[in-house]
């Protein structure tokens, strides 16, 4: 583990969201190191809390009543609790965001480039045709075909690819420390997703950028991320060295997750193996382990209360105490590289 300490650190993280007339727990207790140039990733099915982890450190919440507590140092500095005026010096600045759908995230009524201008003057100043001269150089390095022609376009004129290098590009117009991308290849074609990756592992040596990268795919995960945090209905599952959660899974929803990738070798399955059930609504999960009821190894610990992480292995720790009791987990064989 790097001996600096890390460029982020957020421990205790909750999110609250008022519903029923009581505070409904969203996410709970999340806790993560990101160092200089290194790529994490925050894994989970749909609705795990990924995407509000997110949001939450970056002060994007604005739901009437919400309630986040904990601690998110970055770079020192606090980010729960501080006042809009300076999140929105640090956003776009020293910490950038690539959204889910950048067809969305794009005002439609905009050209790409006269947004990504924007993003450049809201914190450098810069003159429009310094400004206009950077974005074209981003989108050239972000592999945009005619960047300077390609800037003049509006966002649905342009392929999804292309849409998401954009954003990419505005996400890195002023040099961020820390780059967020929530599901940066989520309805992309295969050969594209491929190519965003590689853009992204790119980007620590060219840019000197961190990366948070929020995915429910475990094979973007074993190309990309250093280290792994897999989230379950909010609660962390299990962290730990990515090479090491693959090959050594300590709770049984991470194991469900990598049991679920195409085997790359031997008879192909007639079926892949599918976790029974769908995960619970955040205000009915149950008192103990959230994953108990889909679980085929629960048993009396994980019952009355959720388990707290226990260490397993070096720098990995997992909310799950099999094989002490229950059914243990079936050993794996080494990771292999997956395909996106």
């Amino acid at each position: 583990m790097p001996a600096d300490p890390p460029l982020l650190a957020v421990r205790d993280l909750c999110v609250s969201f008022p519903a029923r007339g009581r505070m409904v727990p969203i996410v709970e207790h999340v806790s993560l190191d990101l160092h200089a140039g290194e790529i994490v990733g925050l894994v989970g099915e749909s609705g795990s809390g990924k995407s509000v982890t997110a949001m939450a450190l970056m002060g994007l919440i604005d739901s009437p009543g919400v309630r986040v507590t904990g601690s998110a140092l970055f770079r020192g500095r606090e980010l729960v609790g501080m006042p809009q005026r300076q999140l929105r010096r640090l956003r776009g600045r020293d910490i950038a965001m690539i959204f889910q759908d950048p067809m969305t995230a794009f005002t439609p009524v905009y050209t790409i480039g006269w947004q990504i201008d924007e993003q450049i003057r809201a914190h450098e100043k810069l003159s429009r045709h310094a400004a206009r001269a950077r974005t074209v150089k981003l989108l050239a390095d972000m592999g945009v075909p005619d960047p300077a022609h390609m800037a003049q376009r509006y966002p649905h004129q342009l392929s999804g690819g292309l849409r998401q290098r954009a954003m990419i590009a505005m996400a890195l117009s002023c040099s961020p420390a820390l780059l967020i991308a929530d599901e940066p290849t989520t309805a992309l074609d295969v050969t594209v997703q491929a190519q965003i990756l590689e853009l992204l592992r790119r980007l620590r040596g060219t840019h000197g950028a961190s990366i948070l990268l929020i995915t429910h795919d475990m094979g973007v995960v074993a190309q990309t991320c250093a280290r792994t945090l897999v989230l379950y209905s909010g609660r962390m599952a299990e962290t730990g060295p990515t090479e090491a959660v693959f090959d050594r899974p300590g709770h049984p929803y991470t194991a469900a997750l990598l049991d679920a990738i195409p085997p790359l070798y031997g008879p192909r399955p007639d079926r892949l193996p599918a976790i029974d059930g769908i995960p619970p609504q955040p205000a009915d999960r149950p008192a103990g382990c959230a994953f108990a009821p889909r679980c085929g190894h629960a048993h009396e610990t994980c019952l009355p209360a959720p388990p707290p992480p226990v260490p397993i292995g070096p720098g990995q720790q997992a909310a799950c105490v099999l094989p002490a009791e229950g059914t243990p987990l079936p050993p794996r064989g080494p990771m292999t590289e997956c395909t996106a």
